[in-house]
């Protein structure tokens, strides 16, 4: 248990269970994508721990680019999409594979797609480490989920509770707020 100011996070996913997972996704992800090259793009910040970890355990050629895109605020989601990236190189026919660490109520995902398609890619795939379906507000289809949670507010591997905690090899949810 992690415990910060007045908040507990308790434990839900162990550094093992999570390799597990990230394995089983690679082998996915170099199965359908062999010969193809494709471009993930990971999003900023959260994803960059889950995205290095899959791409050291895929077999396939691929590049890497990365977005920056926020929408929380503390432990609440504003909402609003801000992004400062821009992504520069040409994606016009190629497969982008979208690289999130958690789908929350799906204006992220829906908001990068939009950004994305402008660009004509051949395909566009949505990963995500976490995926909270309680609480999306939009029909999205995601072709690649780690693992499905409940709406609860979780820390670690990537995810952080006002930058912290990105750095935990274990992911833990929030057990009760300050009162």
């Amino acid at each position: 248990m992690i415990k910060v100011e007045k908040e507990q996070f308790k434990p839900i996913f162990s550094k093992a269970i999570i390799e597990k997972r990230v394995n089983e996704l690679a082998n996915d992800i170099n199965i359908k994508f062999a010969n193809e090259n494709p471009i993930f793009i990971g999003v900023l910040n959260g994803s960059f721990i889950f995205l290095s970890d899959l791409l050291r355990r895929l077999e396939i050629d691929c590049e890497v680019d990365f977005i920056k895109v926020a929408s929380y605020k503390g432990i609440l989601s504003t909402g609003k999409i801000k992004t400062n990236d821009e992504i520069i190189r040409n994606l016009e026919n190629r497969h982008l594979i979208i690289v999130e660490d958690i789908i929350d109520t799906g204006r992220t995902v829906q908001y990068l797609l939009k950004y994305f398609k402008r660009m004509n890619p051949s395909t566009i795939t949505i990963m995500t480490l976490l995926h909270k379906p309680k609480s999306l507000k939009i029909k999205l289809n995601i072709d690649y989920i780690g693992f499905e949670i409940s709406p609860d507010f979780v820390v670690g591997y990537g995810l952080d509770y006002n930058q912290k905690f990105r750095n935990l090899d274990s992911i833990y949810y929030l057990r009760e707020l300050a009162k």
